[in-house]
């Protein structure tokens, strides 16, 4: 299920396979985050053009539309939405923080309001696994309590508590065929609820591990503090996964962790408001300077947006509110965060990942706000 190929002499950073029910992932892997069954503005061509493996749903958004009569009607995510290749799907957890207004925690599971129009809609671990069965993904998400950065440590300690129960009561729903289920780490930014939270969960033997409860708020000091302690104590046999992270660099630095797997909205969300990522960091495209540019969007590029079109046209498309500049900055940004998945199997199979490490590290920028907890932190030692 899972083989690891190669591990780095100068950091815990390891090459790894996950084989599952509609084929193997190369790890270190991105997954696309396609909520509503769906990589907005990209069709399932895209995807596979810019080197996507696997992509992401969501279990929540999934029941309320199109809802589940229908999926099953037409035999399950991969058929609905026709994507062959591998699916994860959350299991409505992240919705505890991010829906937090419209949700209301109980020791049994959570009660929405839906989103949509208000209707009641109940979530708990029976219902989230009978929905990911449904779905029949290849992955699917145990079903946690995520707290807000800014909970109590008494919060976070109860969240714990629910997750490890829930837990257990996942375990026991019945799956889709060869459908793999992953545990989530809770305990915010404390070590000792990291500590017990890992300890609960990897002793029920699921087949991976996910760091939740990160990308929540936290300065990114905090979240590589936690995900550092929190890696190291999770079974080296299994995959792990950093739910909801990060910015490319960030993914470089976990991977050096021990992490596997990533996914995040970030390329997807900031291509929509403008914002284009590089090896080098990340810029705004709308702004006048690119009026006139005409070269890619990143000249090392190989995605169909950098290898026929330019900064200028890009941006244009972007300020006339085109659909196709949402679509044509999705396709580079995508891209280049699975070419930093690529190139970082590469260099972990050469035996070079740390100094490529090194290297990525001092060429990309961060941004403002990065740079200001960097320093916050750095101030406090």
């Amino acid at each position: 299920m899972f083989e690891i190929i190669q591990t780095d002499n100068g950091s815990t950073a390891r090459r790894g396979r996950l084989t599952t029910a509609h084929g193997e992932i190369e790890t270190p892997a991105f997954m696309p985050v396609g909520t509503r069954a769906t990589v907005r503005t990209m069709d399932a061509a895209d995807l596979h053009q810019v080197g996507a493996q696997i992509i992401l749903g969501n279990t929540y958004h999934l029941n309320l539309r199109p809802g589940m009569e229908i999926i099953r009607a037409a035999g399950g995510l991969h058929q609905f939405m026709g994507w062959e290749k591998p699916i994860l799907t959350d299991s409505g957890g992240f919705q505890v923080f991010s829906l937090a207004k419209m949700a209301k925690i109980r020791d049994d599971g959570v009660a929405f309001q839906s989103h949509i129009d208000g209707t009641s809609l109940f979530l708990g671990p029976k219902e989230a696994m009978a929905i990911q069965r449904d779905l029949a993904s290849d992955v699917a998400m145990v079903f946690d309590d995520c707290p807000p950065y800014t909970a109590t440590y008494e919060q976070v300690e109860a969240a714990v508590n629910r997750t490890g129960r829930w837990a257990v009561e996942c375990r026991e729903q019945q799956r889709s065929d060869g459908q793999l289920v992953f545990g989530i780490v809770q305990g915010g930014c404390h070590q000792d609820l990291r500590e017990r939270s890992a300890q609960e969960i990897t002793a029920l033997d699921f087949d991976g591990y996910a760091i939740g409860g990160l990308s929540v708020g936290e300065p990114e000091p905090e979240m590589f503090r936690i995900a550092g302690h929190t890696t190291p104590i999770l079974p080296d046999s299994k995959p792990r996964y950093a739910m909801g992270l990060g910015t490319p660099a960030q993914m470089v630095e976990l991977i050096a962790c021990g992490v596997d797997l990533f996914d995040c909205v970030l390329p997807t969300r900031l291509a929509r408001n403008g914002t284009a990522y590089t090896s080098g960091g990340a810029f705004g495209l709308k702004g006048g300077v690119y009026k006139d540019d005409f070269s890619p969007i990143e000249p090392s590029c190989d995605c169909y947006t950098c290898t026929h079109h330019t900064r200028a046209y890009v941006r244009h498309l972007l300020n006339v509110d085109e659909i196709l500049g949402l679509r044509l900055l999705t396709i580079h940004n995508l891209r280049c965060y699975l070419r930093v998945m690529e190139c970082v199997r590469k260099h972990l199979e050469e035996g070079t990942f740390g100094t490529f490490r090194d290297q990525f590290a001092a060429q990309y920028q961060p941004t403002s706000r990065v740079k200001a907890q960097r320093e916050s932190a750095e101030n406090e030692l």
